[in-house]
């Protein structure tokens, strides 16, 4: 589809004016990536309605490249002007830069599958619907006798990128979030969803189990620190495991910066642990093209335990006789290539089973605050926030103070005794990814928080 916030023609303008201007400073080589975005957000607190904004944004970002040097210029204004300065500006600084002789050229066209995210109830969103949203979740929360305070917005946003080479990617999207945290006095709970598609977000359940957590976790008690059997909940999986996934890249295999140097191939946490990097995920978010225009393929990163492939940009993977895989950054940038559409493979079994069958453990609803210790047993730190519980004998006993956590990674992915079924997660740590919930045994709690 051709998107009005960014219409393909208008694309097609700016590179013609960005290649003219090149050309007239003897640059043969540009590249224009186009972002333009249109955001709406209802914020809520002290249950009331208390900020509402929308903002519409355009950028134009313009690289030059000759001689193996190549620099970037942006603007937020796209008139013809605009554009032409903001070349004249590449082109300066690449010939100040010293030259790079793994500097790739620039990318010809590739096989882009193109994916529909685009729902007009999301982009047209009105106001008013976000408000009777809110509404409803308060007067859900009210009846609890809890104060609530989060956010609803809607987004529609347009990337497209073209070079000299002839490509041109082109991507439109929705996103909307919801996100809700309920207080009472000595306790709260949280949840969060997000969709490309806004009728699919059901906020009065989501409201209802952040109400539910805050109700329940009501009047906390203390218990040791040390290492316990934990049920982590989608979120926390997510905030947690999403902090590793900066290694899967070839770029920092090559900068041995990876906890996966000189260990691909091995069995590195649980037979039941298989992840996938796939943009074409029924569940994913996110243009089927990378920062340089190749086309993301789907990626093996764990199979039943054992690290496998990982991401290459163009540059990484020419200097190391691979293919790129669509997962690069756009140029110039130090980190080279990522995996951004993660999905962790679930299991069967239920929260609910997996609360049956803890004699004595912890139930976590998510984590913040989480920090790198070690990189190469990605030890992390970090807190449990807003819905921690004691579990006994198969039954959620009542709420705990918060922990602080020192947990590896690799560790917990090793310890990993049942999943459940893999859903679209949002959290607040890192992107959101299709993660399940996790039962984790020795899970290394290091000290009880104030509250």
């Amino acid at each position: 589809m051709d998107c009005e916030l960014l219409p393909r023609a208008q694309c097609r303008e700016t590179m013609e004016q960005a290649q003219a201007e090149a050309r007239a400073h003897g640059v043969k080589d540009v590249e224009v990536l186009m972002l333009a975005g249109a955001e709406a957000l209802t914020r809520f607190a002290n249950n009331t309605i208390h900020q509402n904004v929308a903002e519409r944004t355009r950028h134009v970002s313009v690289r030059c490249q000759e001689n193996n040097r190549t620099a970037r210029a942006t603007t937020n204004r796209t008139d013809a002007e605009s554009i032409r300065r903001a070349t004249r500006q590449a082109i300066a600084i690449l010939r100040v830069q010293q030259a790079d002789e793994k500097l790739p050229p620039m990318a010809r066209p590739d096989k882009v599958v193109p994916v529909a995210r685009w729902y007009s109830g999301t982009a047209g969103c009105a106001p008013m619907k976000r408000a009777l949203l809110v509404k409803e979740v308060i007067q859900l929360c009210e009846e609890a006798g809890l104060t609530v305070a989060g956010i609803v917005s809607t987004e529609e946003t347009v990337e497209a990128l073209l070079n000299s080479e002839g490509v041109f990617c082109y991507h439109p999207e929705t996103m909307a979030t919801f996100s809700i945290t309920a207080m009472a006095a000595d306790s709260s709970g949280w949840a969060k969803s997000s969709s490309t598609d806004l009728e699919k977000l059901d906020v009065a359940a989501l409201a209802k189990r952040a109400a539910g957590k805050a109700v329940s976790s009501g009047n906390p008690r203390e218990l040791a620190p040390g290492r316990y059997t934990v049920i982590l909940e989608p979120p926390a999986v997510l905030d947690l495991v999403g902090q590793i996934f900066g290694d899967f890249s070839g770029t920092a295999l090559e900068d041995k910066r990876s906890f996966l140097t000189d260990r691909l191939g091995e069995k590195l946490f649980g037979e039941n642990i298989t992840i996938r990097d796939d943009v074409f995920h029924p569940l994913q978010a996110g243009a089927p093209f990378d920062g340089e225009g190749v086309g993301r393929q789907g990626l093996s990163l764990v199979q039943s335990g054992v690290a496998g492939e990982v991401a290459w940009c163009r540059a990484a993977a020419a200097r190391n006789g691979r293919q790129p895989t669509g997962h690069g950054f756009p140029l110039p940038n130090s980190i080279g290539e990522m995996p951004q559409n993660l999905a962790i493979e679930g299991g069967g079994s239920s929260l609910d089973e997996m609360i049956r069958s803890t004699k004595r453990g912890i139930l976590v609803t998510r984590l913040w605050y989480i920090r790198e210790v070690d990189p190469y047993t990605k030890l992390m730190t970090g807190m449990t926030r807003d819905g921690t519980f004691l579990i006994e004998d198969g039954e959620v006993r009542g709420g705990l103070r918060n922990f602080r956590f020192n947990q590896s990674v690799v560790e917990l992915l090793g310890n990993v005794e049942m999943l459940g079924p893999a859903l679209r997660t949002s959290g607040e740590e890192t992107f959101d990814m299709v993660v399940p919930a996790m039962k984790v045994r020795e899970f290394q709690f290091s000290e009880v928080t104030r509250f």
